[in-house]
């Protein structure tokens, strides 16, 4: 028999949570976005200054979410921070969001980038994306079901691995020749220079998205109100740089022409630096960054369930936390069951990977902007647990971060399909549920 328990322990290093971050955002989106920000950028220094600019963003919200994490640390992360700040009804809608659309969608998202490069290297048939997809999402939920031990040592080999792998990929660009410019004029596509830059971003942060993940780590991680700030800074820099030094390789040797007119830039770019044999190399690459995201998104995906358990007693089962294991083991079988349904609500689509994008993209967003607005809440409220982290320009820190979620969350309304309003619709079923859990509760 499995005890349980509700206290998780405090078992993470540093290098662990920076492992978890990294593995979670260098995943898929560099091997899919660059040519879609070259196609909205001007110049070779403004895609360059481009990727600087969102690393720049990104370091602004994971300072944000450093303060948060190192005052408030909790395994439920941005919704212990919603709920201290706008109360329980606003912290379980992000919970039910974030459980039935923005984590198992991004886990579904995640699993299907992989099938679709395993299925590069052995092909299983017409339906292998989603087979292979399903394969790893048990296999890896199965690992994490083990105990937090074998899964944050497993996700520090997959980090170390996709690092390697990306650094080796950039070092083949840059070392290479490059290739001759194509003739004619270089033209940024048509709209104006304001609104293709903007669009650009929404890429470039899409690319860098998931280094919120490190706050559902902050009850797990060792001196966390010390160290919260090291794992969010520092794994953010590391992201910077890769990606920086690997869309310099793609520039290199594509050309800002080319990076504009390709369907995969890191296939053309392997293509032409070691031969055909290097689309081979990079299906196994994509694959492994796309096993270390999708197990540290398992990972950090169920420590939420725990939270919400321990706050409403119809959901209590949800917030066991298994001693033997150190995990919430009830939480992880619970998530992927939805994230095995969202896989077969995928394959029934003509692309997967853009139906969970567009799923998850509105929602995410806008709780975002939520967590962005907490930030100036609760530094008003309980100024003396947000002390001990605080760094120069308190006020323009979290302002900026607001102003670029609400942008996105725009964008992510204005510019995606269907897939954003059942999204929408899905989020908005969380309010008769909330009203049916109170009352289950016995409150008025």
């Amino acid at each position: 028999m499995n005890p349980a328990s509700t206290a998780p322990r405090a078992s993470l290093s540093v290098l662990d949570g920076i492992a978890m971050t990294v593995g979670i955002v260098i995943g898929i989106g560099i091997f899919k976005t660059p040519s879609l920000v070259a196609a909205n950028v001007g110049s070779e220094i403004d895609f360059v200054g481009a990727w600087i600019l969102g690393g720049a963003i990104t370091l602004v919200g994971a300072l944000v979410y450093a303060e948060l994490s190192a005052a408030f640390p909790s395994t439920g992360g941005e919704y212990h921070f919603l709920k201290r700040a706008f109360g329980q009804p606003v912290g379980f809608l992000f919970a039910w969001a974030r459980i039935s659309v923005i984590q198992t969608g991004a886990i579904a998202a995640v699993a299907f980038v992989f099938g679709d490069y395993a299925q590069q290297i052995h092909s299983l048939g017409p339906f292998g994306t989603p087979i292979y997809a399903g394969i790893a999402l048990a296999v890896l939920t199965l690992l994490n079901l083990v105990g937090t031990f074998q899964s944050k040592n497993a996700q520090n080999l997959f980090a170390i691995l996709t690092v390697l792998t990306l650094v080796a990929v950039a070092v083949t660009g840059l070392t290479a020749a490059s290739v001759p410019p194509a003739p004619g004029p270089v033209a940024a596509t048509t709209g104006s220079a304001k609104g293709a830059l903007g669009l650009a971003m929404v890429f470039i942060l899409l690319t860098y998205g998931g280094w919120n993940e490190a706050a559902y780590l902050s009850a797990e991680v060792r001196n966390g109100r010390r160290n919260m700030v090291r794992v969010l800074v520092l794994s953010t820099l590391i992201i910077i740089s890769a990606y920086v030094l690997i869309n310099l390789a793609y520039l290199h040797v594509l050309g800002l022409q080319a990076l504009r007119t390709s369907d995969a830039v890191a296939a053309d770019m392997m293509r032409l630096t070691v031969g055909e044999g290097g689309t081979l190399l990079l299906s196994a690459a994509v694959c492994c960054a796309a096993i270390s995201t999708l197990n540290a998104t398992i990972f950090t995906g169920a420590r939420i369930y725990h939270a919400l358990g321990e706050d409403l007693a119809p959901l209590r089962r949800l917030g066991l936390w298994n001693d033997h294991g150190n995990n919430p083991r009830n939480a992880f079988l619970l998530q992927g069951a939805i994230a095995a349904a969202l896989v077969v609500f995928g394959a029934l689509t003509h692309d997967g990977f853009q139906a969970m994008v567009e799923y998850t993209a509105p929602v995410f967003w806008f709780f975002l902007l939520l967590v962005g607005i907490s930030c100036f809440v609760l530094r008003r409220r309980d100024p003396v647990a947000t002390q001990p982290f605080r760094t120069p320009l308190q006020l323009l820190k979290p302002s900026l971060f607001c102003l670029t979620c609400a942008y996105l969350l725009y964008s992510s309304l204005a510019y995606t399909g269907w897939g954003a309003l059942v999204g929408v619709t899905v989020l908005l079923l969380g309010l008769p549920l909330l009203l049916l859990l109170r009352r289950w509760q016995g409150r008025p």
